[in-house]
């Protein structure tokens, strides 16, 4: 998971602000699905 993403994870978290929670897991899921796919070289470990 990228760094930015962690600190505004965090923070939003810390705020309990729900819309911004629910946004940043959208982002994050499709970051990851994007990196998983079959023509990517990037990959998560």
């Amino acid at each position: 998971m990228p760094q930015w993403l962690c600190h505004q994870l965090m923070k939003a978290y810390y705020k309990k602000d729900r819309r911004q929670i629910k946004l940043l897991n959208e982002c994050w899921f499709f970051y990851r699905n994007s990196a998983e796919s079959p023509g990517s070289i990037q990959r998560e470990l």
